[in-house]
């Protein structure tokens, strides 16, 4: 399997968290409980093996039934040796997608509904039945972390080399900026030392890579299927962390930021936080 190839375009993967924040706020009527819920579905994505995500054949149908059953499950009434927070629900790794997904036209012409009556009419019409489960972990985990040895060894590398002018930090993430915006390949893994290392923080919350990228071919491509060209998406060098970054905004809303470390003419490490709660400060009003 290769992570790179594996990278979701930017757009795709923040219009698959909305569609299951649209699904549970229609379930349960409270945008709060809906980004909960949501949460503890990519939880429970994040919990099965890698194996078991590989036999999924299409992700977005399979969250989308997670969320359905989660919300099902809150409103619900407790039953012996559970609650209405469905902590007693099990999941296995058969169930491996949904054929039908709850329609952006059915939320629409059925959004008159009672949360009771939304959940009444999935049951029954959407997932045949109340007793529909979830596949999923019984004991979901987050998702995988970059071992603090293996960064703290690409820091060291990193302060060890010559480090580039602020100047020229400038000058390479401008580089960085326009081959993505180009789609160059070839460009932007010149600009890359041929054992970068490319971290992806997607806090658990969006279906991001959960673990490093290594090498200049591997993380261009990686980068370059992140940000792939859409009319939705703008991507521009920015300052961050008191040095110039990137910036990727998705309908006006930054989506994920970009921070380069340099050493010499290159770039030695690639952070790219996707996380939404890291990025808030990023999309809050301005007074």
């Amino acid at each position: 399997m290769d992570p790179a190839g594996d990278t979701m375009p930017l757009a795709e993967l923040l219009d698959e968290r909305r569609h299951l924040v649209e699904v549970a706020h229609w379930m349960l009527g409270s945008r709060i409980a809906a980004e909960r819920v949501t949460d503890e579905a990519y939880r429970e994505w994040y919990g099965l093996s890698d194996h078991q995500r590989a036999r999924i054949q299409t992700p977005r149908a399979w969250l989308t039934r997670v969320v359905g059953s989660i919300s099902l499950a809150r409103l619900a009434p407790p039953g012996p040796g559970g609650d209405a927070q469905g902590s007693t629900r099990k999941a296995g790794p058969r169930d491996t997608g949904l054929e039908g997904e709850v329609s952006g036209v059915l939320l629409r012409a059925l959004d008159t509904l009672s949360p009771v009556e939304r959940a009444a009419f999935v049951r029954n019409d959407v997932f045949g039945g109340a007793g529909s489960t979830v596949a999923g972990s019984a004991q979901p985990a987050g998702p995988d972390r970059a071992e603090p040895a293996d960064r703290a060894r690409h820091s060291l590398r990193a302060r060890r080399a010559q480090p580039a002018s602020p100047r020229r930090q400038d000058e390479i993430a401008h580089a960085v900026r326009q081959a993505c915006a180009d789609e160059d390949m070839g460009r932007l893994a010149s600009l890359l030392t041929h054992d970068v290392t490319a971290f992806f923080d997607g806090g658990g919350k969006v279906r991001a890579l959960t673990r490093p990228v290594t090498g200049s071919e591997q993380v261009a491509r990686s980068l370059l299927n992140l940000l792939a060209r859409h009319p939705r998406t703008t991507l521009h060098s920015y300052p961050v962390n008191g040095r110039t970054g990137l910036v990727a905004r998705y309908d006006d809303q930054v989506a994920a930021v970009v921070t380069l470390d340099m050493a010499g003419s290159r770039v030695v490490q690639v952070w790219v936080v996707l996380n939404p709660d890291k990025l808030r400060s990023w999309n809050r009003p301005r007074p």
